[in-house]
């Protein structure tokens, strides 16, 4: 079992967190400049020393200095010596970075099907009825074998319901123009934020977040999210269909020595801004869950009040960094905060987070039976990787050297919804922006029972997707085959896989 992680300390105690309870989850809270960028680098970095994999949004930019070795400052250096604690190692982190619009990292890309009507109401926040209509055209084109792979699939296929509504009403009920409509502009609008470039293929393989480098260090994933975070209902909802994918995914390991991935959801509180009810359910079940599955998701924003207490309550590792109680909502947050940790009689809470100064925080982790330890007052170690930003040379020396170089930089656009109801099924050049037109052309009907169409292209290609070292870069072509190989159809017929948080959810 890997030692303990020390992650802060006091001149009395020193603040450990337990490989074994990380998946138990936590939340790292605080104003703006009190220091919660350095402990979510100090806690990734301890991960990854012990062979755990972690993911993070970087929404500043600062956490780029992962992948670079620290150096000694006179912030750190007197900060070493108030600890009474040797220099660490500098030493650099085995990083990748990620990036939706492709500009400082590897593309990231799902399916419109993957994704789902759920989360894809989200994102364009569409009221019940909207929701309605959109999950009848996912219906309808699982029904009829219509591959929605990207955002003219989609397109193509509202307006093939819409032309055909009165056709289609007897089998799946009422289509409203209006509801189709409001969609359609949804998408224009997520189109002009760029969110066309995170639907296509290849699709992420979420086993590709989940390396360790040659010295068995876990790899520390870092999405490129400064801007992304302008279309702020984008963000979420590619973080929460992440977290949806490692549920669906992952197999169930119980208690385990290490978790197999730590997750950080930064900005959190964009996570339940306005969500529905019925989506703050199953994102309390996927975070109660998901643990038996070896994988802790940390909650990173400024008050805990952001947080709701469903998911509050089962988060079981805190760091607190001062709170600045100048509004009644600040003071409402201060009280919150206090109520959440377990006591200890040496320390007045409400008081301490209000005064506590950068780099200082109140940390209570899980000890060895499970339970909070009481709250302690305690600085926060300097990590041994750089702090802030490294250089644009930097990071593409470090893209260029990644596992996963050029396996998902080359978009591939092949035949789906779009091409059938256009009727084109010859070789095509891709057109991303043009307009779907459908034409009248009837559905294909549903294959016959037999093997699935994963099956045969697996074993039409023999071994190439089986064995060898799980650390080897997949070529383009096996992105390409692996991500149709979990987009396409099942014994049941050609109904489209899709994560939309698993087994939790279920048709309306």
């Amino acid at each position: 079992m890997p030692n303990p992680l020390l992650i802060a300390k006091n001149k009395t105690h020193d603040l450990l967190l337990l490989p074994q309870l990380v998946n138990r989850h936590g939340s790292i809270t605080g104003a703006t400049g009190t220091g919660k960028t350095v402990t979510l680098q100090v806690i990734a970095e301890s991960l990854s020393k012990i062979g755990v994999p972690v993911f993070m949004a970087d929404v500043k930019g600062d956490l780029s200095g992962l992948a670079k070795a620290g150096a000694p400052t006179p912030k750190i250096t007197e900060r070493l010596a108030s600890l009474e604690l040797e220099a660490p190692q500098w030493a650099a982190c085995p990083t990748t970075f990620w990036d939706v619009y492709g500009e400082q990292g590897h593309p990231v890309r799902a399916t419109v099907s993957d994704l789902g009507p759920l989360l894809l109401s989200r994102m364009l926040n569409l009221n019940d009825v909207q929701e309605g209509v959109l999950q009848l055209v996912f219906k309808i084109a699982d029904d009829n074998g219509l591959l929605l792979l990207d955002l003219k699939d989609l397109r193509a296929m509202l307006q093939h319901v819409g032309e055909n509504a009165a056709s289609f009403q007897s089998e799946y009920g009422n289509v409203s123009a209006a509801s189709v409509g409001a969609i359609q502009r949804g998408l224009v609008a997520i189109e002009e934020q760029g969110g066309d470039q995170f639907f296509g293929e290849p699709m992420l393989n979420i086993e590709d977040m989940m390396q360790t480098d040659g010295n068995g260090h876990g790899v520390i994933n870092i999405l490129a999210a400064d801007k992304l975070l302008n279309a702020p209902r984008l963000y979420s909802t590619f973080l929460l269909w992440m977290l949806s994918e490692l549920f669906e995914r992952l197999p169930e390991v119980g208690d385990v020595d290490k978790p197999r991935l730590v997750f950080f959801f930064d900005e959190a509180h964009l996570l339940f801004d306005d969500a529905p009810r019925q989506l703050l359910q199953k994102i309390e079940q996927v975070v109660r869950l998901i643990r038996s599955k070896g994988v802790g998701v940390y909650f990173v924003t400024q008050n805990p009040i952001d947080i709701p207490d469903t998911v509050l309550g089962q988060l079981g590792n805190r760091v607190q960094h001062a709170l600045r109680a100048y509004t009644p909502r600040d003071q409402k947050a201060v009280q919150a905060a206090a109520q959440t940790f377990r006591a200890n009689p040496d320390i007045d809470v409400v008081k301490v987070i209000s005064e506590m100064g950068v780099g200082e925080a109140l940390v209570s982790f899980m000890d060895e039976k499970g339970r909070p330890e009481p709250v302690q007052r305690a600085f926060v170690l300097p990590p041994a990787s750089q702090i802030g930003p490294i250089t644009a040379d930097e990071r593409r020396a470090v893209i260029a050297a990644s596992l996963v170089a050029n396996v998902y930089e080359k978009t591939v656009d092949r035949e789906s919804a779009y091409e059938t109801l256009k009727g084109r099924t010859a070789t095509r050049t891709p057109v991303r922006n043009e307009q779907a037109v459908p034409g009248p052309t009837p559905a294909a009907p549903p294959p016959a029972a037999g093997p699935s169409i994963s099956d045969r292209v697996q074993d039409a290609l023999g071994g190439l997707l089986g064995g060898g070292n799980s650390r080897r870069k997949d070529t383009v072509v096996e992105a390409i085959v692996k991500s149709a190989a979990r987009s396409i159809g099942s014994s049941v017929g050609r109904e489209l896989i899709r994560g939309v948080l698993g087994s939790l959810m279920k048709r309306k």
